[in-house]
């Protein structure tokens, strides 16, 4: 198949198209070394990209349970 689409062409063309199927497997080579190391750059993209949500959200609602239980706890210690 090869042999008759390199036939008509010069020693130079076939050379250039060696060197530019080289780069095209080059290009979809993996740039991580296991699955592990793809898994950890990719939740590293969405935390950055704010997929997760903000951890403030987080701290804010964790601070809220808290006063409403400190508040319920007071409640409770006042009526009883």
């Amino acid at each position: 198949m090869w042999g008759t689409a390199i036939h008509g062409r010069s020693g130079a063309d076939v050379l250039q198209l060696d060197a530019h199927a080289e780069r095209a497997g080059a290009a979809l080579a993996c740039a991580y070394s296991n699955s592990a190391e793809f898994d950890a750059a990719l939740i590293a993209a969405r935390r950055a990209a704010g997929v997760y949500g903000p951890r403030r959200h987080r701290r804010q609602m964790l601070a809220t349970a808290a006063s409403v239980a400190a508040g319920l706890a007071v409640a409770v210690f006042l009526i009883v």
